[in-house]
């Protein structure tokens, strides 16, 4: 692939700072989770408990979704800039992908949970369906995936007597491994190395992860397509309508979901439909709680808290280097061959911890967009996408 000149484009601000807050619900979430250790000592106090289930309700789940509907957004703005242009921009961005792979791998190294390459490969599943014209095609084939396909076949299996369909979920049975616990940092890269990333994946793809992700990105490129970010003043009604409709929903399916789960027959033979139905209720309790997040973020933002929210807008600019960036400096917080504190730690000083290193990371973003135009692995990202180093970095230089 030839290097080519990569050209400067304006920046989305209203996306940058929705990017910039799922940032942070996923951040507040890896902190009580202690970076996938919590399971280890679960909570017991109620006090303790009332932090963990606040911050599970509100963002576990739904940050990370907001991030693949993002994702979504990014890819239709990237193709669609170049189509117009004249430029078919589909060997580029495979390549593009590959890159974000081989960044996410060798953060995979470091943490288990890193779901760069996740996005990675799901990314690609993206690609035919640029070419397709119609968004309502788009939109009922995103919303075919939102609503568990995987899940409901087996759920129909099981309910006809399959004994694969009865069998329990892998991912149930893991336990987190003693290397994370209390081993040495040669011990827990090797853990990350042999079984980090099969785990991650059986994970993604028996819990449906991997169809949310793929259902989200399209929701995304069709939200990018109609201007929804581009054009905010044309969405104001809707946002406003979609924001009471996710809220109901969420609200009705907070109250409601065990009672709609337990409509589905089961036995104790024939006990996964039950689980499985369940699972997709709480899938679409997720989305109506992220779609209200969204929507809710979305109307403040253009409107009386514009620039309170703004201040997010850097963050999301680089959030690929601080999402790197948490992992670097909280997985030794918590993990054996750091200081351990996986044992120690409460819920609430995990939070209050994260709020503080999330401003934190928020100021260091204000302050580098003054001295440069990307963040160092989006500068790096981008280099490698056009094959050149002549990616200005330093403001002292013309993008």
């Amino acid at each position: 692939m030839a290097a080519t000149k990569p050209e400067f484009t304006p920046r989305m601000e209203g996306l940058d700072a929705l990017r910039g807050f799922a940032l942070f619900g996923l951040f507040i979430v890896h902190m009580p989770e202690l970076f996938e250790l919590y399971w280890a000592h679960p909570v017991t106090d109620p006090a303790q408990l009332i932090w963990h289930d606040v911050i599970f309700t509100v963002f576990a789940g739904k940050a990370f979704a907001l991030l693949a509907l993002c994702f979504g957004v990014s890819f239709f703005i990237i193709m669609d800039r170049a189509a117009q242009k004249g430029v078919d921009f589909t060997g580029r961005f495979i390549w593009r992908l590959t890159v974000l792979l081989l960044i996410g791998c060798a953060h995979a190294v470091w943490y288990r949970g890193d779901v760069l390459e996740v996005l990675a490969v799901m990314g690609l599943c993206l690609l035919p369906f640029y070419r397709v014209k119609s968004n309502v095609v788009i939109a009922v084939i995103g919303v075919f995936f939102l609503l568990q396909p995987l899940m409901w076949m087996q759920i129909i299996s099981g309910l006809n007597g399959a004994d694969w369909a009865n069998q329990s979920l892998k991912f149930w049975s893991a336990k987190i491994p003693e290397a994370y616990l209390s081993g040495g940092f040669a011990e827990t890269i090797a853990m990350n190395i042999s079984d980090g990333h099969a785990f991650k994946w059986l994970f993604m793809y028996e819990s449906g992860r991997l169809s949310q992700i793929l259902g989200l990105s399209l929701i995304g490129m069709v939200l990018g397509r109609i201007g929804f970010f581009r054009e905010p003043a044309r969405f104001s009604g809707v946002r406003l309508t979609g924001l009471i409709i996710a809220l109901i929903a969420a609200i009705g399916l907070y109250f409601s979901r065990e009672s709609i789960t337990d409509l589905m027959p089961a036995t104790e033979a024939m006990f996964m439909p039950r689980n499985l139905f369940g699972s997709v209720v709480s899938s679409l309790f997720d989305l109506s709680v992220m779609a209200a997040l969204m929507l809710g973020f979305m109307s403040l933002y253009y409107s009386f808290a514009h620039k309170a929210l703004n201040v997010l807008a850097p963050a999301g600019r680089m959030t690929l280097t601080l999402y790197v960036t948490q992992s670097l400096i909280f997985v030794p917080v918590f993990y054996g061959y750091g200081l351990g504190m996986h044992a120690t730690m409460t819920q609430s000083e995990a939070v209050l911890i994260g709020l503080a290193a999330f401003a934190a990371q928020v100021a260091f973003a204000h302050l580098w967009f003054k001295a440069f135009w990307y963040g160092p692995l989006e500068w790096l990202w981008r280099a490698a996408t056009y094959l050149t180093l002549k990616v200005p970095f330093m403001r002292s230089k013309t993008p």
